[in-house]
This record gives C-alpha cells, structure tokens and sequence, in this order.
C-alpha cells in the first residue's frame, strides 16, 4: 500500500464515522475552533454528504480571548461552506472579566469547559463531532472514537466500550450523549499531508507574518488586543515574523519564529521540528485528563 492509499482510507473511515454518527444522532453538531483539525474535520463533512449542504451545525465556543484571525476565518468559513453557525460564550465568566492569564483553572473552566456543557445542553446536542487525534496528546490517546458522556457530560475513561475490528456503538441511554473523533487515527503528518493535497485554506495565524509579540518566561505571545494587553500590564511589544502551530486563547498561546509563508513551506517546516505540536499551550501544564473528565473537550 503506497501512502497515497493509506491517506484515502484515512478519509474514507472518517467520512464513514461521519455518516453512520450524523445516522443515529437526533442533533449532531460539529465542533469548530477555526485550528486545523476542525478545518479539515469540517472538509470532510462536506465531502461525505456533498451535495447536499451539511446536516450539522458548527458550535463554537468562545473563550473570548480568541484571536481576531480565529474569528474572521471562522464566520468566512461558515458563510462560505453554507454551515450553520452557532456561538457560546459563558456569560457569567465574562461579567467576572476572566483572563486566561490572571485565573487559570478557574478560567478555563468556566470559559472553555462550563461554556461547552452550557452550548450542548441548550442545543440538545447528542452526538458531538470533535478532530481531536491520539497522537496529540496522552490522555487523548485513551480516548474511543466514539466516546460515551454520561449526564453532566462527564468522561470516565475505564467505562469506554470495545472497538474491535472498527465496529463502533452509537447507542447512547437517557442522558448519555457521545463524543465523536473521525481524525483519531490521523498524525499530524497526515493532517498535513491531506491539507496539502487538497489545497483546504487555513487561518492566517498558521502562517509566517510580522505580528506584535512579547516574551514571557522563554515564550513568545501575540499581542492580539492592545488595550486588553495594557489592562493586564503586559509590556510593548515588537515585531516579528512569527506563526503558530496549534491555536488557543491567545494570551497563553506560544508563537514561534519562523519564515514560512507558504503552504508548502510551513508542511516542510512542521514536519521537521524537534518540539511537540501543542508545546506552545500554555493551558496543557495543567492535567488534560482531569479537564476531561469534567467535560472539556
């Protein structure tokens, strides 16, 4: 098998978990955070129920400290595609006037976790589409491709059903709802190699561009918001070329110098770097798994 067909059966098991999930679910929906993965999760939507326009929504929720890029790719994206878009944030962790930098846990609870529980209830979602991969991280590595959420979307990762031979159960009891990961299988160097091959347009921060940043403890960040940036006493900042390889709140999201400005030549670049895909979130130094298990995604 050449990797040209280990790339299409990729896509072809994806496009399969879409179709049998979006089959069973009463309200599917597709969570889009404007980064790669949900990028190309959401091309393969369109590809597996083309032409007709996507069953699904996409739900995004906002921290509120997302990059304006983020945002401005996201409602184009929606707008271009013909997805329904849906917006969360959480209203009482936004009149608290919470940052990603001064609360912490207690932020990303309220801002990334609650705000996800709050979106699924009011939307009676209950089978969710993440692009979540194993080879992100180690906790998401425990993860079934169709992950059971019992009430309260809580996750309890030694109460995930077998998935012998691809054989996925989409049965969910009162209550339970189920959390979906077409790109489980996928590696970073798949998901690039697929977003080459087909030319998908990402958000602008993944590539190389003069932006505003200050250093922090060895890291560099984006100044994304002047005036919320001097609120919180962060120093001036200069400009450099900079781009990011994983999107977060952008306050605790590590940029890294780069001149690659091209597809090709951040693919190039992304597959020969020495340091991990998500080792510019500063938000993963806290324990994944227990976020996980309280619902976060």
């Amino acid at each position: 098998m050449t990797y040209r067909d280990a790339l299409d059966q990729l896509e072809s098991e994806a496009i399969q978990i879409l179709r049998d999930g979006v089959a069973e679910a009463d309200q599917p929906v597709l969570l889009f955070s404007g980064g790669k993965d949900s990028t190309v999760l959401a091309h393969l939507a369109l590809r597996a129920f083309y032409p007709s326009p996507p069953p699904l929504p996409l739900l995004h929720v906002d921290s509120t400290w997302e990059f304006r890029d983020v945002i401005e790719f996201r409602n184009r994206f929606a707008v271009q595609h013909g997805f329904e878009l849906a917006i969360h944030h959480n209203e009482e962790g936004r009149k608290k006037g919470l940052n990603p930098i001064e609360h912490g846990s207690t932020y990303t609870m309220l801002m990334r976790t609650d705000a996800l529980r709050q979106a699924l209830d009011l939307g009676h979602y209950d089978v969710i589409f993440g692009g979540a991969r194993r080879d992100e991280e180690a906790t998401r590595a425990k993860e079934r491709i169709v992950s059971v959420r019992e009430r309260g979307h809580v996750w309890d990762p030694k109460a995930q059903r077998p998935e012998l031979w691809a054989r996925y159960n989409w049965r969910r009891s009162p209550g339970q709802t189920l959390r979906a990961y077409p790109l489980s299988n996928w590696t970073e160097f798949d998901l690039w190699a697929y977003i080459l091959r087909h030319r998908i347009a990402l958000c602008p921060l993944y590539f190389s561009a003069p932006r505003p940043v200050i250093e922090q403890n060895g890291r560099l960040i984006v100044v994304d918001d002047p005036e919320r940036a001097k609120k919180l006493g962060l120093p001036e900042a200069t400009l450099r070329n900079i781009r990011f390889r994983s999107l977060g709140c952008w306050p605790v999201t590590a940029a890294e110098i780069s001149q690659a400005s091209t597809l090709e030549a951040v693919v190039k670049e992304t597959l020969t770097a020495r340091i991990s895909e998500r080792s510019g979130r500063v938000s993963d130094e806290s324990s994944l798994e227990a976020q996980k298990r309280e619902g976060y995604f």
